[in-house]
């Protein structure tokens, strides 16, 4: 069967194949080779952007506001080596074939993510309403386990012709994938995921404490009641494109992958032998842009923290998008009206974390009462809600992240210190594990993040609610300026929360691409014959656009 790759569904553009393709991505006019564009943040969609900027023969001018990383964000324990706490992406699907491109590229190893009910779990504990079951896989769970999961894929097949829409993008059939997908667009975006699951016969068929379950413990990574509110179109994405399934971890931590890219040295046009971003940007990028805006000439402007403004033939903002009203001065006229009315209404959701680091891998010892593990990977409808645990080797720490929560459940600790969200964590996990005494095994501080009150983020990632599509298909297709007025072009937009897939990598890593055509094309540079872009393609496979009826 061909592997699964995040193909579409709304613009079905092989991007693995552009960026793999031994022609390149394009040329620039020779007076344009060096020329300085502004990329604002250091984040995968902005490095990797600026990687291939730099490959092009551009001069990429990397601001960051606070970390190198952006969201992929390793935090190692201190007095450790290579031993981390993911703060950002931490799990990675194989159908992520541009990320993984990188990733390959720069040589770093994966491993399996310890997902619930996997193979690399070894074990899982579902703890619901103070009864908890035992489970190495589904078939071991109760019935109404099965049920549920049967029904799900059954309201897939029902609904949103699943097989055949995997189908099509598994055999990247593009007239197959728009025809299946652009009808369920106009079907689905004014309609939440709990509408779709509530709605469907295989689910009522079932009693409340199904759906209830399913809630809580989900499908794949855990737990989905936090995106019941959410637009069904960002659920069926990741159902599609496998974004759930055979995830990886970066070992080591994956930040690293960005700082190889940072370093690398690949062979450029115009630039000579042995230039990477780091010789490009003098060894550091440049500190936090405040301002985006527009000199007396036309031209493009950022003005840093310490009020130096630096003209350049285009920019990339690479930031989540109330950062552009809240954090850098932009000039309105940059974008139209309705493009602010797009940036504005994208709504992130909240997200944290806690982390500690053990002596060893403690929960792999054996309970001579039960012959089971002491402690597995947990999902639960307590505070934690979903507990993690990372085994780095018998004879190293290992690493236990807690609790990983959204939206709500998120913002129950997020007044709280470092040391009060692992005592409440240890207090929940002890009403489950009343005999594993997990405090002694902790060592080093506790690692922790809310996305939400992080000033340079203000949220995890986007969730898209109901009617949100219109939205969200102005924020993509910006890289397609040629209509554009001319004040409105040459300021670029990516990141996750820019695509159709937001908490994933891919969805940076995609529009960081389409900015880079986008700005090939701004300066007045071609792809190659024989490898069109996303943008040569964009007006024929892009995106649906949702139409209302006129009122009779």
């Amino acid at each position: 069967m061909t592997q699964l790759s995040a193909f579409g569904p709304d613009f079905p553009f092989a991007y693995d194949d552009w960026i793999a393709h031994p022609a390149g991505l394009g040329q620039l006019p020779r007076d344009m080779l060096g020329t300085e564009v502004a990329v604002i943040g250091a984040g995968a969609s902005g490095i990797i952007a600026a990687f291939e900027l730099m490959r092009l023969g551009l001069r990429p001018v990397i601001y960051e506001s606070s970390r190198f990383g952006g969201r992929l964000r390793s935090v190692p324990f201190e007095g450790t080596e290579g031993i981390v706490a993911e703060l950002g992406g931490m799990r990675f699907p194989a159908s992520s074939r541009g990320f993984f491109h990188y990733l390959d590229k720069v040589g770093a190893k994966t491993r399996p993510f310890p997902n619930p009910l996997t193979p690399a779990a070894g074990s899982t504990v579902i703890d619901l309403e103070g009864r908890t079951l035992f489970a190495r896989s589904l078939a071991d769970l109760p019935p109404p386990y099965a049920e549920i999961a049967a029904a799900y894929d059954a309201a897939l097949a029902d609904q949103a012709a699943f097989p055949e829409l995997q189908a099509a993008i598994r055999a990247r059939d593009v007239a197959r994938i728009k025809a299946l997908w652009d009808p369920l667009v106009a079907a689905w975006d004014e309609r939440t995921f709990y509408d779709f699951v509530a709605g469907a016969p295989s689910f009522r068929a079932l009693d409340f404490q199904h759906r209830e379950i399913f809630g809580q413990v989900g499908f794949g990574t855990g737990g989905w009641d936090s995106d019941f509110p959410n637009s069904m179109l960002e659920i069926l994405r990741v159902n599609l494109l496998g974004l759930d399934d055979d995830q990886r971890l970066v070992e080591g931590g994956v930040e690293q992958v960005l700082w190889r890219l940072w370093r690398a040295a690949p062979p450029c046009a115009h630039w000579p032998e042995g230039t990477s971003l780091a010789t490009l940007n003098g060894g550091a990028t440049r500190s936090r842009a405040v301002a985006i805006g527009r000199d007396g000439a036309g031209a493009l402007t950022v003005t840093d923290q310490w009020g130096t403004t630096t003209g350049y033939a285009a920019v990339l903002a690479t930031c989540q998008s109330h950062l552009l009203t809240t954090a850098i001065d932009t000039d309105e006229s940059l974008f139209s009206q309705k493009m602010w009315m797009a940036l504005d209404r994208t709504r992130y959701m909240q997200a944290a974390k806690t982390f500690v680091l053990t002596d060893r891998p403690f929960w792999k010892d054996i309970d001579p009462a039960t012959g089971r593990p002491v402690m597995s990977m947990t999902l639960t409808d307590r505070l934690t809600r979903g507990t993690y645990l990372f085994d780095n080797g018998d004879d190293r720490p290992g690493v236990i992240c807690l609790s990983y929560a959204w939206m709500t459940d998120a913002l129950k600790v997020l007044p709280h210190s470092a040391e009060k969200r692992v005592a409440l964590a240890l207090k929940a996990l002890a009403q489950i594990y009343p005999g594993v005494d997990i405090a002694s095994h902790i060592r080093s501080a506790p690692i922790c993040v809310s996305w939400e009150s992080d000033e340079n983020f203000l949220g995890a990632f986007k969730g898209a609610l109901p009617g949100h599509y219109r939205y969200n298909r102005r924020v993509y297709g910006h890289f397609m300026q040629g209509a554009l007025p001319a004040r409105e072009r040459g300021l670029f937009l990516a990141g996750d929360g820019v695509s159709w897939t937001p908490a994933w990598v891919e969805g940076a890593v995609q529009t960081g691409l389409n900015a880079v055509w986008g700005i090939l094309a701004h300066l007045g540079g071609a792809t190659p014959p024989g490898n069109p872009g996303p943008g040569d393609l964009y007006p024929e496979i892009g995106p649906v656009a949702l139409h209302d009826p006129l009122p009779a």
